[in-house]
C-alpha cells in the first residue's frame, strides 16, 4: 500500500503579510534614508526633541499589548490605499522641491502609516490606530511656535510683577525690575517642556481612559497645562531672584528650578488624571485564520513603486540641475537712479542678521536725496537642510544677541518691479537701556525667486517648487533694507531706495543666476 501524503499546511496569513509588510517598509527606509537621517539628526543635536528616541521603542511596545487583538484578526490587504500612498508621495516630493523639512517627515511618517492598512487591511490598522498615530510624535515639529510662546511669556511675567507690586519696563522680550534686567530668549519659550508633555499626556490618556472624550480632554490639559506652568515656572524665577538680591535662581540653577518645577507639573497631572482612570476591556476571543491572503505581496510591490516614484522624480531633476556652482554676488558701487555706495558703510549702525549657510553674501550701504540705506543680500544654490532661502535659522536679531533686541515685526505693502509686494517689516532697538539716545532700526525683508520679488515665506515656497518644477534650479535671494533713525524718516528713505532701484537690482541678482 501506498502511503498517502499529509495535506499541505497553509501558509499563516499573518507570516505572509509580515513579509511582505517588511519588505515594504525596507523599501521605504532606503529611498527615503536622507529624510529619516535628518530627523535622527535633529533628535540627537536639540535637547527639545531628544525625547524623539522613545518613540519607536514606545510605539512596539504598543503594539506588542495589543497583540490578543490582532490574533483574532486576518489580515486582509486593501489595494485601495495604494491611491493614498501616492498622494503622500506626492506630497513629500512637494516639500523636498522647497526643502520644508517638517513636511517631508510628517509624509515619511504617513507613508509608514499608510503600509499597515494597505498590507494588512484596515480592521488591522484601527486596532492599532493609537500606536501608529502615535509614530507622528517621532517628527520633529513645533520650533515655529518658539516667538510667539517668548510673546506670551514675556506678556505673563511683566503682568504677574506688576500685579506683585514691583515695577517693569518692558520693550519687546526685554524688561527691567529695581533688581536687575531680564530677557524671554528661546529657552524661556517652553516649546521642549509643551513637546514632552502632550506625548506622554497623549500616552497616559491612552492607557488609562476608554472614552475618547475623556483621551481628547485629558490630552488637550496636556497641551495646555505646560504653557501655563511655563508662565508660572517664569514668574517664580524672577521673583526668587528678585527677593534673593539675584543670589538664586540667576545661573545654573535657573534651569534646574524650571525642570524640577516641570516634573512636579506633570506628576501631579497624572494624579489627578489617574482619579477617572476606566479598566482595560477583556481581550477578544482567538479568531480562526483565513488562509488564502497571497495578495499582501502584489499590494506590497505596488506600494513599493509608488513609494519609489517621489524619490526618484527628485533625483532626477537635481540631476537635471547639475552640481551648485559657487556664486560670485557683486553689489555695484552706484545705482543708476543716482544712489551710491558710502565709503565705509558707518553712516548706519552695525547690523548682523544670521543666514543660514548663503552661497554668497554681499552688503552695502548706499546714500541718495532721501537718506541712508543699508542693503543685505543672502543668496542661496544647491539648497539643502542646512542651506535654505527660507528657514527659521534666517533671523534679523539672534536670540542672544548683545547689542540689538527682538524686533517687533509688521508688514508692508510695495510695488517691487512692476507687481505688489506685501513683505515683512520690523522695528529693531538697541539694547543699550541707559543710552540718552537709543539706535533704532527699520528693517524690510523680500525674497527674489526665478526672476520675481515675492514677500511672505510661503510664497517664496510655492515659486521655489514651481521654478524647480519647470527646470529653473532652485537660485533664490533673501533681501534686507534697513534704514536707522525716526521711524517715519526711515520709512521715508526705504521707500525711496525701493522705488528706483529694485528693478536694477532684479535685473543684477538674474545675471548671478545666469552665470554659472
Amino acid at each position: 500500500m501506498s502511503a498517502i501524503p499529509a495535506p499541505a499546511r497553509a501558509a499563516s496569513p499573518w507570516r505572509t503579510a509580515f513579509g511582505a509588510w517588511l519588505a515594504l517598509v525596507l523599501v521605504l527606509l532606503a529611498a527615503y534614508r536622507e529624510t529619516a537621517l535628518t530627523m535622527v539628526g535633529i533628535w540627537y543635536r536639540s535637547e527639545t526633541f531628544a525625547h524623539c528616541f522613545l518613540v519607536l521603542p514606545i510605539t512596539l511596545w504598543l503594539v506588542w499589548r495589543r497583540r490578543a487583538d490582532l490574533a483574532a484578526l486576518t489580515p486582509r490587504p486593501e489595494p485601495a490605499w495604494l491611491p493614498a500612498i501616492a498622494a503622500v508621495g506626492a506630497l513629500w516630493l512637494a516639500a523636498g522641491l522647497v526643502v520644508v523639512n517638517a513636511a517631508t517627515q510628517f509624509a515619511f511618517v504617513a507613508l509608514l502609516i499608510l503600509s499597515v492598512p494597505a498590507v494588512f487591511g484596515f480592521a488591522v490598522a484601527c486596532a492599532l490606530l493609537f500606536p501608529l498615530l502615535f509614530l507622528f510624535f517621532a517628527v520633529p515639529f513645533g520650533e515655529f511656535m518658539v516667538p510667539a510662546m517668548m510673546e506670551w511669556t514675556a506678556d505673563f511675567t511683566v503682568a504677574a510683577l506688576q500685579t506683585s507690586g514691583v515695577p517693569v519696563y518692558r520693550e519687546g522680550q526685554n524688561f527691567i525690575i529695581p533688581s536687575g534686567s531680564w530677557s524671554v530668549i528661546d529657552e524661556c519659550s517652553g516649546v521642549r517642556y509643551l513637546m514632552a508633555s502632550f506625548m506622554v499626556g497623549s500616552l497616559f490618556a491612552y492607557l488609562n481612559y476608554r472614552s475618547y472624550r475623556r483621551r481628547a480632554l485629558f490630552m488637550a490639559v496636556a497641551l495646555a497645562l505646560p504653557i501655563v506652568a511655563n508662565w508660572a515656572r517664569a514668574y517664580m524665577v524672577v521673583m526668587l531672584a528678585h527677593l534673593s538680591g539675584n543670589r538664586i535662581a540667576v545661573g545654573i540653577d535657573h534651569i534646574l528650578y524650571g525642570w524640577v518645577f516641570f516634573g512636579i507639573i506633570i506628576f501631579l497631572m497624572f494624579i489627578v488624571g489617574a482619579r477617572w482612570a476606566q479598566p482595560d476591556p477583556p481581550p477578544p476571543a482567538a479568531g480562526a485564520a483565513v488562509p488564502g491572503q497571497a495578495r499582501a505581496w502584489p499590494v506590497a510591490l505596488g506600494a513599493a513603486a509608488l513609494l519609489l516614484l517621489p524619490p526618484l522624480t527628485l533625483a532626477a531633476l537635481e540631476r537635471a540641475e547639475g552640481a551648485a556652482a559657487p556664486v560670485v554676488l557683486a553689489l555695484p558701487a552706484a545705482w543708476p537712479s543716482g544712489w551710491k555706495a558710502e565709503a565705509d558703510g558707518s553712516a548706519l549702525p552695525a547690523f548682523t542678521p544670521e543666514f543660514a549657510d548663503p552661497s554668497a553674501l554681499a552688503a552695502r550701504v548706499y546714500q541718495g536725496a532721501a537718506g541712508t540705506v543699508g542693503l543685505q543680500v543672502a543668496y542661496f544654490r544647491g539648497q539643502n537642510e542646512e542651506r535654505k532661502l527660507v528657514s527659521s535659522r534666517n533671523a534679523l536679531v539672534g536670540m542672544r544677541d548683545r547689542q540689538w533686541a527682538f524686533p517687533r515685526f509688521g508688514s508692508r505693502r510695495l510695488e517691487a518691479a512692476g507687481r505688489a509686494v506685501t513683505l515683512r517689516s520690523a522695528d529693531i532697538i538697541d539694547r543699550d537701556q541707559i543710552a540718552v539716545v537709543r539706535q533704532r532700526l527699520q528693517v524690510w525683508r523680500l525674497y527674489w525667486v526665478d526672476g520675481r520679488f515675492v514677500g511672505g515665506d510661503v510664497e517664496a515656497k510655492l515659486a521655489q517648487a514651481v521654478a524647480r518644477a519647470r527646470g529653473h534650479g532652485d537660485d533664490g535671494a533673501l533681501l534686507l533694507l534697513y534704514a536707522a533713525g525716526e521711524p517715519r524718516a526711515a520709512e521715508a528713505a526705504l521707500q525711496a531706495f525701493a522705488d528706483a532701484n529694485l528693478g536694477a537690482l532684479g535685473e543684477a541678482l538674474a545675471r548671478t543666476r545666469r552665470a554659472r
